[in-house]
């Protein structure tokens, strides 16, 4: 598709259980810094059913008008219905650029846009460079070892998922924008599968995508019975905990726990590695945490390559005086 003059940017605000999930309001940061510097809008979309306080909520960040398709019919998700949605949003507000989070969701759908419209597509970005509205996008490679600058030319719609925790939340505008409804119905012949019924998953729920604090452990915790100092340190923290592969499948913690390539691509305030040597896989799925505290006993973990603080020593002794001092911190307070 050649280059059109198309003068905005969308962004699909994803939601669970009806509320805005981070990664769907951190890419609206995101949308403006783009916008803005092609003195361009932005536009916030919203699928789903029961939509009104998320709508609100997205209306008060900052975006120049949210448009929801808030239907029972779309309660539950499907990719097939909510593809052919977001591409009749696309036709109608014909973006400049399209944004979505790089959820499981976010996977399945950008791509499938993107080829519709005969498109580029960028994912996972991580940082952008936006200028007379030329679009850098940095995206990681080779789990996260290296940074990739990619420029998407000669289409009508620059798609791209971005991944959580790579921008801030924005702040409470000055101004709430308008909020549009609309009633978008997809073709029947054009969906493929039916969600006949929805059932809550039964494994243990672990929300580390939006914790402020980690708490992670690996294998150099050497036990079941020494890992329950990363899950103390953690609750004395108001934290959540995290685990290597190799933890997991030593059997100390479920698989909801995971962070990494493989698992959860998490962006904590602070990140405490515990007996983990840093495997880019690992790495990968942390390296944006805002501050990262690697307690290892071998001085050449790679763990401490990606720390801002690294101490050399045995988990198992240091997690015990990390928690007598906090616990005396709290007591004098």
């Amino acid at each position: 598709m050649e280059q059109n003059q198309n003068q905005n940017v969308l962004a699909y605000v994803e939601t669970a259980g009806g509320k805005p999930v981070n990664v769907g309001l951190e890419l609206l940061t995101l949308a403006r810094t783009i916008a803005d510097a092609a003195g361009q809008k932005v536009t916030a979309a919203l699928i789903g059913s029961g939509l009104d306080e998320a709508a609100q909520r997205v209306a008060a960040l900052g975006a120049d008008k949210v448009v929801v398709v808030d239907d029972p019919a779309y309660t539950a998700f499907s990719m097939d219905e909510y593809t052919g949605v977001l591409e009749q949003l696309v036709k109608d507000e014909k973006p400049a650029v399209f944004l979505m989070g790089n959820t499981l969701q976010g996977k399945g759908i950008v791509p499938r846009l993107a080829a519709r419209f005969e498109s580029g597509c960028v994912a996972d970005v991580t940082a952008v460079s936006a200028q007379d509205g030329a679009v850098r996008w940095t995206t990681p490679r080779f789990g996260g070892t290296v940074l990739a600058e990619e420029v998407i030319e000669n289409s009508a719609v620059q798609f791209a998922t971005v991944r959580t925790g790579a921008f801030p939340k924005p702040e409470a505008a000055q101004n709430t924008a308008p909020v549009e409804k609309k009633t978008v119905l997809v073709p029947a012949d054009s969906i493929r599968t039916k969600i006949r019924e929805a059932v809550k998953e039964l494994t243990e729920s672990v929300n580390l995508e939006d914790a402020d604090v980690i708490v992670s452990g690996g294998r150099g915790m050497g036990s079941a019975e020494n890992f329950k100092l990363v899950e103390e340190l953690a609750a004395l923290l108001g934290g959540v905990v995290g685990a290597t592969r190799p933890a997991i499948e030593e059997g100390w913690v479920s698989r909801a726990h995971q962070v990494g390539q493989s698992g959860k691509i998490v962006a904590p305030k602070l990140y405490i590695a515990c007996g983990i040597s840093g495997a880019t896989q690992h790495v990968s799925g942390m390296s944006s945490s805002g501050f990262v505290v690697a307690i290892n006993k071998d001085e050449d973990a790679a763990i401490f390559d990606v720390a801002n603080v690294g101490i050399i020593g045995d988990a198992v002794k240091v997690i015990p005086a990390m928690i007598e001092e906090i616990r005396k911190a709290k007591a004098e307070v």
